[in-house]
């Protein structure tokens, strides 16, 4: 029994070992923001703006690059505006919410998308990403998600802070990954055309 006891903490801690490092490009900060908590993750990107904007506003691919997404489609389309029902579901060690959503994702291209919850099992999602241009690397830019994010459950902060971090953290790492892997192939494809 202990062997058994032993092991799962084992791969309990290199678990934690092997999302801390691949996580290691991504900053992400969380904090108590009255009842709900306000998240901003960081990371810097190499590769050109329109595919990292594909990558994006890729919204009925989404669960296949991020974690906890299950479902993403889109139900209506009005100019920049899109309406994205999405479920899913957020937790961190031994706890886990589920995510039942219809977002708005407004686009200002080629710089920035707002996202706001419009019913669902979140209280509160408001959101957006940023995306900045380096001032002296080419394809080079800075992709930013900040936003105030309070679930439809009451809970203590002690507990909303660091599950809504680690699962923006997740879905965030999932999307540079995703951006990373779809720059890496580009430029397989771009080498094998030459």
């Amino acid at each position: 029994m202990k062997r058994n006891a032993l092991q799962l903490l084992l791969v309990f801690f290199l678990g934690l070992g092997s999302a801390a490092h691949a996580a290691e490009s991504v900053v992400v900060n969380a904090q108590a923001h009255g009842a709900a908590v306000r998240i901003d993750a960081v990371a810097n990107l190499r590769a050109p703006l329109h595919l990292i904007w594909k990558t994006l506003t890729d919204y009925e691919q989404l669960p296949e690059f991020i974690p906890g997404m299950k479902t993403s489609r889109v139900v209506a389309r009005s100019g920049p505006s899109t309406i994205v029902e999405q479920t899913g579901s957020a937790g961190a060690l031994f706890f886990a919410y589920p995510i039942d959503v219809t977002v708005e994702s407004v686009e200002h291209h080629p710089r920035s998308i707002e996202i706001h919850a419009l019913k669902g099992n979140i209280k509160r999602l408001d959101g957006r990403y940023d995306l900045e241009p380096s001032a002296t690397e080419p394809h080079t830019f800075t992709l930013r998600w900040t936003g105030v994010i309070q679930p439809g459950l009451d809970l203590p902060t002690f507990i909303t802070i660091p599950v809504m971090r680690a699962s923006i953290e997740d879905q965030f790492t999932g999307m540079v990954r995703e951006i990373e892997r779809r720059e890496s192939e580009r430029r397989r494809l771009l080498a094998a055309a030459n």
